[in-house]
């Protein structure tokens, strides 16, 4: 993509969280999005497709910092439990953040259900490869012991964000700070260990 046209799709980008968060998935229309974005209904079709499409990308955008601190750790040679703690970091700072917040309670409110079918593809079906990967990395170097990857992964992601990503979503829970956030994913490779002990 070039720089022109991301810059511009990231704007239709924001343009889409304001309208969100302003009438709901349901009202927010791909001519809603293109005006706040000042941009044309068309290129809005021609580059998303549609809605759903529109806030797939949304996802993927989010998703994509994941995976870029996964690259960035990979480039430096890390693996195993020390860049699952990276990309940890980054995934719970990003689900829980306010564009992420936002995209949920949207999904709730959204009976089609097309949003949330978006987001479990874009998001969770995303990043959970990544993390197994790590763990098996894991699991080579000596770090967890042996069991099912696809259980220590599922089992690792529950330790690792609970409940907090609905608490955030319906507003009983405020913005994680930095150092809470890096505590959890301390705790949740500890109990991972302590779980699956090498």
């Amino acid at each position: 993509m070039s720089d022109d046209k991301d810059a511009r799709a990231q704007r239709i980008e924001e343009a889409a969280y304001k309208v969100l968060e302003d009438k709901g998935f349901k009202g927010a229309s791909m001519l809603a999005v293109a005006r706040a974005a000042k941009a044309s209904n068309e290129t809005l079709y021609n580059w998303y497709g549609d809605k759903v499409g529109l806030f797939s990308a949304l996802v993927r955008r989010n998703t994509a910092q994941v995976s870029a601190r996964l690259e960035a750790a990979r480039s430096k040679g890390g693996r195993g439990l020390e860049t699952l703690r990276a990309v940890s970091q980054e995934l719970v700072e990003m689900v829980t953040g306010a564009r992420a917040v936002a995209l949920n309670r949207a999904a709730a409110a959204d009976m089609t259900g097309a949003l949330g079918q978006a987001i479990a593809a874009g998001g969770r079906e995303a990043v959970a490869p990544m993390l197994t990967e790590l763990l098996a990395e894991a699991q080579a170097d000596g770090e967890v012991g042996a069991g099912d990857l696809r259980e220590i992964t599922e089992a690792y992601v529950a330790l690792l964000l609970g409940d907090i990503q609905i608490r955030r979503a319906i507003g009983v829970a405020a913005p994680l700070e930095k150092e809470e956030a890096t505590a959890r994913v301390h705790r949740a490779v500890a109990l991972i260990k302590r779980l699956y002990p090498a």
